[in-house]
């Protein structure tokens, strides 16, 4: 099992936030994409290595969780505006609901999002938590 972590490990965008970057606008778009939605087959996309750094556009306090995310309530989702300009849906952690605030500085942190027990694979995930 060893070798097969390490291998998860290695790929880059597997434990790191990349988007895409279009050579003709700039823009950044996140998740990647293979066509630029701008300037559309004139474009050339490439992966781009997102900083993880934003801000709270807009959020809410989840207090009737799907089935499986009982145990986590209350918990917020929102939308963070990447530094690069994309935004997310994404989980804010580590800090109370009460406090998360619209404009909050916040960064990624990858986080554990699910364990299969009967194969013992641990999924990990991003999600943001405020700006140290």
């Amino acid at each position: 099992m060893t070798g097969i972590a390490a291998a998860w490990r290695r790929m880059k965008h597997r434990y790191n936030l990349y988007g895409a970057k279009c050579e003709n606008c700039k823009g950044v778009y996140f998740p990647p994409r293979i066509i630029c939605p701008s300037c559309r087959r004139k474009g050339k996309m490439n992966d781009e290595k997102l900083s993880g750094k934003g801000k709270v556009i807009t959020f809410s306090v989840v207090h009737a969780p799907p089935e499986g995310y009982s145990l986590e309530i209350p918990y917020v989702l929102a939308i963070v505006e990447l530094n690069e300009g994309p935004r997310l849906t994404t989980q804010i952690v580590d800090v109370k609901p009460e406090d998360v605030q619209i404009g909050m500085p916040v960064e990624a942190a990858f986080r554990k999002l699910v364990e299969q027990n009967a194969h013992g694979l641990i999924h990990y995930g991003y999600k943001f938590r405020p700006a140290k």
